[in-house]
């Protein structure tokens, strides 16, 4: 039997900090789920489905910054967690995902709930381990605490993610009533200490001298997670050097108060022989993947010179076809000390930045005027409330035109407290609601989801369990369908758009409100006081459209930026 070696692995994971655990309903699992629910060391949760439950993890995972436990089944069970799985390989998001598993020997041999399991998830994650399938010695409990102290240590070794670990059991599953409880010895801690990289002198004098042969120098961040100290850091930096930190709503800058935000706004309509004054000499960035469109397609055709990643664990994307350099440390620390270093005041970047910024306030005036003249439609209904978001509060985007809309109208620098979340590690919209639902079950914070209706109810079931969400507020964008097939070039044209690329659907987010106990309301507004007001239970606010007058008004924004220019 093995389950001491079970027990000793949730005491393990107890050791190193692991606090949340979800629990997939399973007989094959049943050791696992005894180990972690009779340790007192954890915060157990039950989700029937394992597709909903990873992202729910994920979610945790992100607001507490701490690996969570994924345990499920035999058979399908683990597959229904790869779409998490994948979102947080490229999010760089740790996870310990157990699966339970059947025998090897009937693999194959038509048992049930018998699937090959091994290296289920392929490459999206960073190791997969099993654990022995039988313990007739010593050194099989000390391989299972080396893999259990491997597998953990490596989900938070730079760059975090998901690990694998895959358990056999035999049966007897359960420990009859009269069994004692397994009290087990405090497993061996094997642990692993992070190194923080910092460059030497002689390579900042090799950045610097870099740095001053460059007149356009270019900030731009990807997708972070919030970093607070980063905030006050780049704003330091840049009130000293001016150089232009351009960017979207999925950074968590928004507190730089120039921080230059529009620009897939501006540079998606602006005449192509302006964009020539803005290509970056040096392009210096960090984070993860964009959304921005636009600003993608314009650092690829205007390549720079240069190009410098900074990046932690020293790995990076070439994502703009032009990386030059990869520098293996915090951007927190490099524009800190370089803030430190580079006394030289260039004039250069005053005009570069100045530049960018022009284009940035055209836009933001040309946003205020379009919705004053588009008071209707979805659009419409999120820029009103980005503008109310309560302080303090996470907003999550959903993908497709959720996180598009709200990167068109951005946040201000007044808005600093907002922590800003979204899946675009794969940009699915498998488990939005999901990756909510887990931030607001350990967080004290009103979480605020903006979904459209085909992302809400693809993931209805991140809803079905029995945990009070009364610090979740969702609003739906309903027009019936996937609209932003009816927004981009290519499928909108097509005969067989409406059905199978829109794809409509007749739901209201009435009756799954009503099913859950939750607060519904729905509608235009023009105030979002009175639904930030908790009552105790989640509250749902959908509104629904016309993807004509949507499309329209979409297409209506962009003629507003572009008349700008030919003003």
């Amino acid at each position: 039997m093995n389950f001491p070696a079970i027990h000793q692995l949730a005491a393990l994971c107890a050791a190193k900090g692991i606090e949340h655990v979800i629990l997939c309903p399973g007989s094959r699992s049943a050791p696992l789920a005894i180990a972690f629910l009779r340790s007192n060391h954890f915060t157990c949760y039950t989700f029937s489905d394992e597709r909903s439950a990873a992202f729910v993890g994920l979610g945790i995972a992100q607001q507490t910054g701490k690996p969570v436990v994924l345990v499920c089944t035999s058979g399908s069970a683990g597959y229904n967690f790869a779409p998490a799985v994948a979102e947080a390989y490229f999010q760089h998001i740790p996870l310990v995902v157990i699966t339970a598993d059947r025998p090897k020997e009937w693999i194959d041999q038509l048992d049930g709930q018998t699937i090959h399991q091994s290296h289920l998830f392929g490459d999206h994650v960073k190791r997969y381990f099993e654990l022995p399938q039988e313990f007739p010695n010593e050194e099989a409990f000390w391989f299972a605490n080396r893999i259990g102290n491997e597998a953990i240590n490596l989900s938070l070794a730079g760059p975090r993610g998901p690990v694998h670990i895959n358990a056999p059991f035999r049966e007897p599953l359960y420990p009859s009533v009269q069994e004692k409880e397994i009290v087990s010895p405090g497993p061996r801690i094997i642990e692993s200490i992070s190194s923080s990289s910092q460059l030497t002198d002689v390579q900042w004098n090799e950045l610097l001298n870099t740095i001053n042969s460059h007149r356009k120098v270019l900030i731009v961040p990807g997708q972070l997670l919030p970093m607070h100290g980063l905030v006050p850091v780049l704003s330091t930096f840049q009130a000293s050097h001016r150089w232009p930190i351009v960017g979207d709503i999925l950074s968590n800058l928004h507190g730089i108060a120039s921080h230059c935000s529009h620009a897939d706004a501006f540079l998606g309509q602006m005449p192509e022989k302006l964009k020539h004054s803005l290509k970056p000499d040096l392009l210096i960035t960090f984070g993860q993947s964009l959304v921005a469109k636009h600003l993608k397609l314009f650092l690829r055709k205007f390549s720079p010179r240069q190009h410098w990643h900074l990046s932690p664990d020293g790995q990076a994307a070439d994502t703009f076809q032009s990386l030059t350099k990869v520098i293996p440390v915090d951007p927190t620390y490099f524009f800190s000390e370089l803030n430190r270093r580079a006394t030289e005041h260039q004039v250069a970047h005053h005009v570069y930045a100045d530049e960018w910024m022009q284009h940035e306030t055209q836009a933001r005036t040309s946003i205020q005027e379009f919705f004053t003249k588009h008071p209707q439609g979805e659009f419409a209904l999120v820029n009103q409330l980005i503008q109310s978001l309560p302080d303090g509060c996470n907003l999550h985007l959903a993908n497709s035109m959720s996180v598009r809309y709200a990167n068109h109208i951005g946040l201000s620098s007044r808005q600093k407290s907002i922590s800003v979340f979204s899946n675009r590690g794969t940009s699915g919209i498998d488990g939005c609601s999901s990756t909510a639902v887990g931030h607001a079950l350990v967080s004290r914070v009103p979480n605020v989801l903006l979904t459209g209706d085909q992302a809400f109810f693809y993931d209805r079931n991140a809803f079905w369990h029995n945990y009070p969400l009364s610090n979740l507020f969702v609003v739906v964008l309903n027009n019936h369908g996937g609209i932003i097939f009816n927004m981009i070039d290519g499928p909108s044209g097509l005969p067989e758009a409406e059905e199978y690329f829109i794809t409509r659907q007749a739901l209201r987010a009435r009756s799954l409100a009503s099913e859950f106990g939750f607060t519904y309301t729905e509608g235009m507004r023009t105030t979002w006081t009175d639904f930030f007001q908790p009552d105790g239970k989640a509250k749902i606010h959908e509104v629904e459209s016309s993807q004509t007058l949507n499309k329209s008004n979409f297409e209506a924004f962009r003629k507003q930026i572009k008349q700008s220019y030919e003003a």
